[in-house]
C-alpha cells in the first residue's frame, strides 16, 4: 500500500522525541505512545521480513534502506534492540544479507 508514504522519515530521525515514541512503541516499551502510523508499523513490520517487503511500494523500501542506515549508524544499541526482538534468531539478516549489501546497508 502506498497509504504510508506520505511520512516525513527525515522528521522522525531528527527528532529524538518523535524517533524514541516509534522506537518504545515497536519494542512495547513503558512510555512508548504508539501514534496510529506507529502501530501500523508494528503490526505490518514482521509480514513485511517475512516476505521481502512484498507489499511495500518504491518509497517505502527506500525508506525502509534509509532507516536502516541510520540506525546502524547512529543508533547502534537501538537497531540491536530492534533485531533482538524482530529477528532474534537472525532468520532475516541471513536471508537478505547479500541484498541489504548491494542496497548499501553496512550488515
Amino acid at each position: 500500500t502506498t497509504k504510508y508514504d506520505g511520512i516525513d522519515l527525515d522528521e522522525i530521525l531528527k527528532s529524538d522525541r518523535l524517533f524514541n515514541n516509534y522506537y518504545k512503541c515497536l519494542l512495547d516499551q513503558p512510555g512508548g505512545r504508539c501514534t496510529p502510523d506507529a502501530n501500523e508499523l508494528k503490526r505490518l513490520l514482521p509480514e513485511a521480513l517475512q516476505t521481502n517487503c512484498a507489499k511495500c511500494s518504491k518509497k517505502q523500501k527506500d525508506g525502509a534502506i534509509k532507516v536502516i542506515n541510520y540506525l546502524i549508524d547512529n543508533r547502534a544499541g537501538q537497531w540491536q534492540a530492534l533485531q533482538k526482538k524482530y529477528d532474534p534468531e537472525n532468520v532475516y539478516i541471513n536471508m537478505y544479507r547479500n541484498e541489504a549489501r548491494a542496497a548499501g546497508i553496512k550488515v
